[in-house]
């Protein structure tokens, strides 16, 4: 069995994946998706990380293709302005499978949401799939 484990949180965007710095490079494209508040900088950084028939989904929110994931993360920055997304565990990579634990919340202050997004990469090493899940909601 191979196993790609990663450094832990908060680390650098380059020691994201030990084994494979692609990958963590992907990644950290990716969280930095959710905190790019401009909307040509966030579409290039959607561009680096994902193919462009990619598809996120999580228990309150979808997005398919680049267009897709562009209207949902402004829409999540316009509800929750200020929220930014810190990634919290280690990358585990293998055989093309990606997952990382996550929050969000006010920059400064505590977490709101957390949870562990399931990543699947496509052959280009981007991210083709995104399936997250909640572990702290609001009550």
């Amino acid at each position: 069995m191979s196993t790609s484990t990663a450094t832990a949180a908060p680390a650098p965007a380059n020691a994201a994946a030990a084994l494979d710095p692609a990958v963590g490079e992907v990644i950290e494209a990716y969280v930095s998706t959710f905190n790019e508040t401009d909307p040509a900088r966030r579409r290039a950084t959607i561009a680096r990380a994902w193919v462009p028939a990619a598809r996120y989904r999580d228990p309150v929110m979808a997005g398919d293709g680049h267009d897709g994931l562009d209207a949902m993360l402004a829409g999540l920055q316009a509800r929750f302005p200020g929220f930014v997304l810190k990634r919290t565990s280690k990358v585990d990579c293998h055989n093309g499978s990606v997952r990382f634990a996550w929050s969000l919340g006010p920059a400064s202050g505590p977490s709101v949401v957390e949870g562990v997004d399931f990543c699947a990469l496509a052959p280009d090493g981007r991210l083709q799939s995104v399936v997250g899940f909640f572990d702290k909601v609001p009550g």
